[in-house]
C-alpha cells in the first residue's frame, strides 16, 4: 500500500519556506519526504513536523548549499540526506533534547518534532 506524501503546514518557515525564493518547494516536498522516510525508517506522516520545524529550516539549507554543487534537485536532496545522517548527536546535544548520543542526526530531529508535535 502506497504511503500519502503529507502536506506542509507551514509555508513560511521550515523546509517550504527556506526553498522558496531559490527552487520550487511543491516539487521538493515530496523527494524530501521520501528520502527521509527511506534514510530514517520513519512513516511519512512523522516527517511532515520535522520539515515544518526550525530544523526543516536547516535542512532546507543543507538543501540549497548541495543544490550549489549539484543542481539536481533529487541529488541535492539526497546528499543532505546523507550528510545529516552522518552526524551523530553529540552528548551536550543529547542532554539538551533527550535524544539518545550517536544516533544519527536526522532521525533523532525527525522524532523529536514529532514527538514535540504529538506532545501538545
Amino acid at each position: 500500500m502506497a504511503q500519502i506524501i503529507p502536506q506542509t503546514h507551514n509555508t513560511e518557515w521550515g523546509f517550504w519556506g527556506t526553498l522558496d525564493g531559490h527552487t520550487d518547494p511543491a516539487a521538493a516536498w515530496p523527494i524530501a519526504v521520501e528520502k527521509i522516510a527511506n534514510a530514517t525508517h520513519q512513516p511519512f506522516e512523522t516527517i511532515q513536523p520535522f520539515l515544518d520545524s526550525r530544523y526543516g529550516r536547516q535542512f532546507g539549507d543543507t538543501v540549497l548549499n548541495h543544490l550549489l554543487l549539484k543542481p539536481d534537485l533529487t541529488d541535492a536532496i539526497a546528499a543532505a540526506v546523507d550528510q545529516w545522517m552522518n552526524w551523530k548527536i553529540s552528548k551536550m546535544t543529547s542532554k539538551e533534547y533527550g535524544i539518545p548520543k550517536g544516533v544519527p542526526y536526522l532521525t533523532g530531529f525527525v522524532i523529536h518534532c514529532e514527538v514535540i508535535e504529538y506532545a501538545d
